[in-house]
């Protein structure tokens, strides 16, 4: 289980340290250009620290503690002080506030690493648990399927988000079938067991698909990465998907409030 936002130091102001990661990075960076706009909409001075790298979850994923604590320590020189670092991303969260503490329970840095736990956040965990707001003004005039990664049980993010959701004029948040199942991507694990890996991303699309939604919505790119390159791969039509934070901005701007 993920660090519970309540065990977590609360913001005393609005500026924070923003990790951009590396899927957003290489794949999804108007993801990350989103949550920055919605930050700033927020009235919060978004920091960007440029030595930042990775979170070092895919050394721990594979077992390999030791090159994932290397990374660690970096991500923890990058990131000191004492303002919150929010990602937007349920899987680097995790990896900050339960992972990090994990690796490093038998090291002399376990407080470091455990001060950084306790200030670090997903992005709409953030909004609404750290910052107090719990509706989202604008318009989204879709229907969304949203997905409830595995990396964000245990956090208040895929609650949070869906209150945001749920409040956004116009905005349909559909239910289908096994909504908290996997999507099967995890992270190194498509790649050691790539047969199981496909059978249950396919199965989520299946149950996505059903309700026939305008959008395929996470707020884990790892996850829509995974189902969107099946779905573009495998399926006739075509599923749009979105980063939660682009549906936060974009129904700031349909709304006329950005």
């Amino acid at each position: 289980m993920a660090l519970h936002p309540q065990t977590r130091k609360k913001p005393a102001g609005k500026r924070l340290f923003f990790m951009a990661t590396c899927i957003c990075d290489a794949f999804f960076d108007d993801a990350a250009r989103a949550a920055v706009e919605v930050l700033e909409y927020l009235g919060c001075e978004v920091v960007f620290p440029e030595g930042q790298t990775c979170c070092g979850q895919p050394a721990f994923n594979s077992g390999d503690w030791k090159a994932s604590r290397k990374v660690m320590r970096h991500t923890m020189e990058v990131f000191k002080g004492e303002e919150p670092v929010v990602a937007p991303s349920g899987s680097c969260a995790a990896m900050l506030t339960h992972g990090a503490p994990l690796e490093f329970e038998e090291e002399e840095d376990l407080g470091k690493v455990q001060d950084l736990a306790g200030r670090s956040w997903e992005l709409s965990d953030y909004i609404v648990n750290g910052l107090g707001i719990t509706e989202w003004k604008g318009r989204f005039p879709h229907k969304i399927a949203f997905h409830r990664s595995c990396h964000s049980r245990g956090s208040g993010s895929a609650e949070a988000a869906t209150q945001l959701f749920s409040s956004i004029e116009g905005l349909e948040i559909t239910e289908f079938g096994e909504m908290d199942q996997c999507c099967g991507f995890g992270g190194t694990f498509s790649v050691g067991f790539p047969n199981i890996s496909a059978a249950m991303g396919r199965l989520k699309i299946e149950h996505v698909t059903a309700t026939k939604p305008d959008y395929l919505v996470s707020g884990d790119m790892g996850c829509l990465l995974h189902l969107g390159g099946m779905i573009d791969k495998e399926d006739s039509q075509s599923l749009p998907r979105l980063h939660l934070a682009q549906v936060l901005r974009d129904s700031l701007k349909n709304g006329g409030l950005l």
